[in-house]
């Protein structure tokens, strides 16, 4: 009896001490000093007029790689309407490029993720009841995305939308008409180099690395530049780490500290690894391999074409975009 109730004490303690610790990783988020030296590089970035490069005002506190000191720096140069976002994909919102906007400038938002399971963790945060946020479940389709955006019930006039999806990034953009964001962040494929306008064909149940190579998803940056253009937005380039592409509405060209840039010199090719190969992460001209082949949309012609891997690494090997392992 001593035995089992020194062991049901010491499972109590051990499960005091996970609780313990998750609340303290929580606070950390937003009390902890990483928020207020992020804070800090914002107010020094701020001091810059213009940037030629976007890695120039870069920072990571939440994001992924240094998105947050991108979006500090912008929001605070450009005269936006309103202080509002969606961003979907999230995950669990853990990582993500609006979740420092949210807790050091006080913006409110909504974040979308196709899984109840992660919804449900960013609800169970304290954060979520600190802050003016929403949390939404949904698979985003193009048929649903514009309604999805309407329930948000932000004006349309929404000053961040950020997507990333890895998958019908472009499909799903292109079905956004009922809202006008000031800045746009779309996710793009590095791997689909930057001269030709490409997407992966569109299937609304495209779950990324499911049926395909887990390196083949999304949209080519020319392609998210195309419809960028279209709609009325320039292109500003893309964060050091080669995954997440900015534009800006054209009503802001005037007052814009970055000037627009073509896809070739705001592309830049992603040094992390998300795959395998036996046993090894693919890097450099591996990864563009992987994909070679499998077909694709040109979004010019919406005809189906095959990946030429080859001449992408070429591309790329000609405009000195390769950096780390070839």
């Amino acid at each position: 009896m001593i035995k089992k109730l020194k062991h049901a004490l010491k499972e109590t303690l051990v499960s005091y001490k996970k609780i313990d610790l998750l609340h303290q990783r929580e606070l950390n988020d937003y009390k902890h000093s990483k928020v207020n030296l992020g804070q800090i590089q914002a107010t020094l970035n701020n001091q810059k007029p213009k940037i030629k490069e976007l890695s120039e005002v870069e920072f990571q506190v939440f994001s992924q790689f240094g998105d947050d000191g991108i979006i500090q720096y912008l929001v605070n140069k450009l005269p936006l309407k309103n202080k509002t976002f969606i961003e979907f994909g999230v995950e669990n919102y853990r990582e993500a490029n609006t979740r420092f906007l949210l807790i050091s400038n006080y913006w409110s938002g909504v974040v979308i993720d196709g899984s109840e399971e992660n919804v449900q963790a960013i609800k169970n945060e304290s954060m979520y009841g600190y802050f003016d946020l929403r949390a939404k479940q949904s698979f985003i389709t193009k048929e649903n995305i514009d309604n999805i955006l309407k329930d948000s019930g932000f004006n349309k006039e929404l000053a961040i939308l950020s997507i990333d999806i890895d998958g019908n990034d472009y499909w799903v953009w292109k079905a956004i008409t009922s809202f006008e964001p000031d800045i746009i962040i779309c996710e793009y494929n590095c791997l689909f180099g930057f001269e030709d306008a490409i997407t992966i064909e569109y299937d609304p149940a495209f779950v990324r690395g499911k049926k395909t190579p887990f390196n083949f998803y999304g949209i080519s940056l020319k392609a998210a530049q195309q419809i960028a253009s279209e709609r009325g937005y320039f292109f500003i380039g893309c964060n050091s780490a080669g995954n997440n592409a900015y534009f800006i509405h054209n009503k802001f060209r005037s007052v814009s500290p970055i000037e627009e840039r073509s896809a070739e010199a705001g592309y830049n090719f992603s040094v992390f690894s998300e795959s395998r190969k036996n046993g090894e992460q693919q890097r450099g001209m591996d990864k563009i391999r992987s994909i070679d082949g499998l077909n694709v949309i040109d979004v010019n012609t919406m005809e189906v074409k095959k990946i030429d891997a080859e001449r992408i690494i070429q591309s790329l090997v000609r405009a000195n975009k390769f950096r780390g392992i070839h």
